[in-house]
């Protein structure tokens, strides 16, 4: 194994090591060439997908866009491109010359001196068509296409952008991020609404279980934080979950990801929202400081945003929660503080009888117990409340839900 020493002087050899002197056009995304500073005549490769063509007879015009950003770069190009294979939905890669566009509504445009069809599209058999904004719920029969629609694009744009954003906060804050298990032997959320896990082998042996107990698909990463928060004083997770709920609502997923935190030494509700309250805005202020354009498209074709309004309630065992709703999307955040007087959870458990289930838990509490509180929003619908959608499943990029796992 590498040393850190020597694995340092590896990467530092290979990035000095000499590269070949002749320079081919640089390759720039549709966001970049956009952006471009020196219009002056640069040679750039670009690669994407055509979303337009407009023919005039010595100028061929192409809208080209490869998802790095909303906006399409035009290219121009002479009439003599055979144009037959330049349709919408085909695929496309153009060299040529970065220049500043005489025309007002773009600042730059690439003058094509070579145009390569790397995919052809059948336009007619296509089911999107040009300049026809198609309901959500029509792009839901196709989820292998619908990503390359304008509303689509600009909704997993900003999903990725809200990923690195929660992840920046944490970073920012202070937290240890921790992957928690999949597979799991718990049910956090006590609803029994679990899938279950087995071996498709299981069909012809049912008599063992592969882990020596019943295994599901976790609902919930919290217990398996409130281990971790043992060891480090804030926590995070940040990955997919599951409900076995027979429901096709709009507020509801079969699988979904969810953003969970746990923080030792915390004693009061209002220390855990001023997380829960910090996440929210400094995620959403990246969003729109990042991506504008998307936001602004999702918020003038779809539904507009909802306020949003808190409540905070005190549960059983006197524990007390917090419940971030909003309007149209239901709950978005929930919080605790959790319980951790070792007797109070000894009597409970032993009436429930699950002692020895969860005498790991009890240990916790046995071995150097602290204050702690924790929360858990959903990803999803933290999507759909800054962009406005109104169906869950347009926010993810495969949905699942019941009686629906295309793909």
């Amino acid at each position: 194994m590498f040393g850190a020493r020597c694995l340092l002087r590896a990467l530092r050899s290979c990035a000095s090591a000499s590269c070949p002197r002749h320079k081919p056009s640089a390759k720039l995304s549709v966001r970049d060439a956009l952006g471009a500073q020196n219009t002056n005549g640069e040679r750039v490769k670009v690669q994407g997908w055509i979303r337009s063509v407009r023919s005039q007879k010595e100028v061929l015009f192409l809208h080209v866009n490869d998802g790095s950003c909303l906006e399409n770069l035009q290219v121009v190009a002479d009439s003599s491109f055979d144009s037959r294979e330049l349709a919408f939905g085909s695929s496309v890669e153009v060299q040529g010359q970065l220049v500043k566009s005489p025309s007002r509504r773009q600042n730059v445009e690439l003058k094509a001196e070579k145009i390569e069809v790397v995919g052809n599209c059948d336009a007619k058999a296509f089911p999107f068509k040009y300049k026809e904004r198609q309901p959500l719920e029509y792009l839901r029969q196709y989820p292998h296409l619908r990503c390359r629609t304008n509303v689509l694009g600009s909704i997993l744009r900003v999903r990725s952008e809200a990923t690195a954003a929660i992840h920046s906060f944490f970073k920012d804050s202070g937290f240890v991020h921790i992957h928690t298990p999949i597979i799991t032997s718990n049910d956090c959320e006590g609803a029994g609404e679990l899938f279950q896990v087995e071996p498709s082998s299981k069909i012809k042996s049912p008599e063992e279980n592969f882990f020596n107990v019943p295994a599901f698909l976790t609902v919930s990463g919290q217990l398996h934080l409130e281990v971790m928060a043992g060891a480090f004083t804030q926590v995070f997770t940040f990955g997919p979950t599951f409900r076995a709920e027979n429901s096709q609502s709009r507020r509801h997923l079969a699988e979904f990801y969810m953003v969970e935190a746990e923080i030792s030494f915390v004693e009061s509700l209002p220390d855990l929202m001023q997380v829960m309250e910090g996440l929210f805005k400094s995620a959403t202020m990246m969003v729109l400081s990042n991506c504008p354009e998307d936001v602004e498209l999702c918020h003038k074709f779809l539904a507009p945003g909802q306020k949003i309004r808190t409540y905070a309630k005190k549960q059983l065992f006197n524990v007390a929660a917090v419940d971030l709703l909003v309007p149209g999307v239901g709950e978005l955040f929930g919080g605790s503080l959790r319980e951790e007087r070792y007797h109070v959870l000894e009597q409970r458990l032993a009436r429930s009888g699950l002692t020895e289930a969860y005498q790991w838990y009890l240990d916790l509490r046995r071995f150097g117990s602290v204050p702690h509180g924790g929360f858990g929003m959903g990803f999803e619908r933290y999507l759909q409340c800054i962009l406005g959608v109104d169906n869950i499943k347009d926010v993810i990029p495969f949905p699942r839900f019941t009686h629906s796992c295309l793909l």
